[in-house]
């Protein structure tokens, strides 16, 4: 019988597995990244607000709580516009393997904000993350813009994984996902509204590109969010980390499969893609037997 930490270890290989295939729909989708993040999380709202209806949870939070919900809502809000404009300007592959540093800046972000140790070995994974994507920007170095958003986009997401590691502790995730997306719909809105980008046009969508964002609204992130928040009751928000580093391995297999020729690289990309992978069985491997002398 599995325990919590095994099932919730498995739990977020779906959900990485997920999210590999969300950056396929965001190539997929024809919007430029700014309406496609606020189209993805007010349609993600709707069904979060279903699921709370059906189960009938209070949504009553404190203010302290629920300032702290909308401040991470627009760092995941920022993470994701960085995340699929860096797809619009580069590709799939090289978009999802920057994510693997995420591991490392969560290394440090963690001690940082909340006074814990850093850990040697986790430093040490960070590192050997670092060498894969210098490999892997070698082999594709034309895409500098790209790769500098996709970096940002880590680092969003690691801060992101580590404040959020704690909310969990005291709140359920379906709550906090509801608020951490409302603020990120505001934040946007906000933005899109002093910049007027708010037209017809901005809601004149395809049928093909209304149903993209269906799916990336519901499975990718309704239901990925909740799920991945959840997972943190039981797992550390650099195990978090380091275990979406297999994102990019996902997402480049799909990306390969359905765009074929666009997203197909040289051999010394798919080196250090592979030692990113080796990098997150080590991370499975060190806490397994640092677990057991315990």
């Amino acid at each position: 019988m599995l325990n919590d930490n095994a099932k919730s270890y498995l739990h977020l290989h779906l959900i990485v597995f997920i999210w590999g295939f969300t950056a396929i729909l965001g190539a997929l989708i024809t919007l430029d990244a700014m309406p496609l993040v606020w189209f993805r999380m007010l349609l993600a709202i709707v069904f979060i607000l279903g699921f709370i209806y059906w189960k009938k949870m209070p949504l009553k939070v404190s203010k302290k709580a629920l300032l702290q919900f909308i401040f991470a809502g627009i760092i995941i809000a920022l993470h994701w516009f960085t995340f699929f404009k860096a797809i619009k300007v580069s590709n799939v592959s090289v978009t999802l393997a920057c994510l693997s540093s995420g591991a490392f800046f969560a290394s440090f972000i963690e001690p940082i904000l909340f006074g814990k140790k850093i850990i040697w070995y986790e430093v040490l994974l960070g590192i050997l993350v670092i060498i894969g994507l210098y490999i892997i920007f070698n082999v594709k170095g034309n895409y500098f813009y790209g790769i500098v958003l996709a970096l940002t986009s880590a680092f969003l997401s690691a801060l992101f994984s580590v404040i959020n590691s704690k909310f969990v502790k005291t709140h359920d995730a379906t709550i906090i996902s509801f608020y951490e997306l409302s603020g990120g719909v505001v934040f946007f809105s906000i933005l899109l509204l002093f910049t007027n980008k708010f037209s017809v046009e901005f809601f004149s969508l395809t049928f093909h590109d209304l149903l993209y964002l269906l799916i990336l609204s519901s499975i990718c992130t309704a239901y990925a969010f909740i799920a991945s928040t959840a997972v943190m009751k039981h797992l550390s928000a650099y195990t978090v980390m380091l275990t979406i580093n297999l994102e990019p391995i996902y997402g480049i297999i799909l990306a390969v499969l359905i765009f074929d020729e666009k997203e197909k690289m040289s051999v010394g990309f798919y080196i250090g893609a592979l030692l990113i992978l080796v990098t997150v069985l080590l991370n499975v491997i060190i806490k397994t037997k640092l677990k057991k002398r315990r």
